[in-house]
């Protein structure tokens, strides 16, 4: 009897813990990044968040790994978060600094894969880590539609969910490309030139939309679509409204991204479904 009862208890308590997991997928993808398309999934995207600077002579080893990603995916969101003495600093990292490295200063370059996974040093050789973080099925995709025009951004992120979820947040970052300027560089990167005149500067951190840390969602359920609307001005800090860009990427309670997207600014995106 007594060993029924203690078989009972531990039942129960794997019950209760599955039930209370934060992110409810009920189904795991085949998480290969080559595995072959699931009819009805999502292709899943890379988010990869560069801590860099322009005067940080070390941070063109990552510039140049990002570079590499982005010649063999088209699935790597990526992001460039400026630091210090620099033109393009982002004044919002400290929420950012303080998940990734709580209690420890922020020495560039420091870069992360779906905002949590230390992006194994050095970059340039180790692509494949960010690859692998890629795929052709997952449960949850994004599609972003955008207007500029007149000084203000109109702008939708969708969400559509095939597995329950619950517990998500979304991230939305407002980003400028084509920046130049020059460009500490104490690597063999770039023919190792140093500076870099004019170096271009892209997917540059402007803005974050929603909460750098996300904004809660609801009705993450088997089925669901979700739309949020944003209307902003135009930041002041952007050089040329005809070179913004966003990043859309939902977390779990881990911080952990699940999917990301990026989108041209004007652009009417469609979700990354398998036929």
């Amino acid at each position: 009897m007594k060993k029924i009862f203690l078989l009972a208890l531990l039942f129960g308590t794997f019950l209760f813990s599955a039930c209370s997991e934060t992110n409810v997928i009920e189904n795991l993808p085949d998480q290969n990044p080559d595995a072959a398309p699931v009819s009805g999934n999502f292709k899943k995207n890379v988010l990869i968040e560069d801590y860099t600077g322009t005067w940080c002579g070390n941070c063109t080893r990552v510039a140049y790994a990002v570079d590499q990603v982005k010649l063999q995916t088209d699935k790597a969101v990526t992001v460039a978060i400026h630091n210090g003495n620099d033109p393009y600093n982002f004044d919002g990292i400290a929420p950012l600094k303080d998940l990734i490295l709580p209690n420890t200063q922020l020495a560039l370059p420091v870069s992360r894969l779906n905002r949590m996974t230390v992006w194994t040093f050095p970059e340039p050789t180790n692509i494949q880590q960010a690859i692998d973080l890629t795929g052709n099925n997952t449960f949850l995709g994004l599609a972003l539609n955008s207007t500029v025009s007149n000084g203000t951004i109109n702008l939708e992120v969708k969400m559509k969910f095939i597995q329950n979820y619950s517990n998500l947040k979304l991230v939305v970052y407002l980003l400028e490309d084509k920046l130049h300027y020059d460009q500490r560089n104490y690597t063999n990167y770039y023919n190792g030139v140093n500076p870099i005149p004019n170096f271009e500067h892209n997917h540059v951190l402007r803005s974050a939309i929603t909460n750098i840390l996300g904004d809660p969602l609801t009705g993450t359920t088997n089925g669901s679509e979700i739309v949020q609307p944003f209307t902003l001005p135009i930041p002041a800090n952007i050089s040329n409204p005809a070179n913004i860009s966003f990043a859309a990427f939902i977390v779990g309670s881990d911080n952990k991204v699940l999917n990301a997207r990026a989108a041209l600014a004007n652009e009417n995106q469609s979700f990354q479904i398998n036929p």
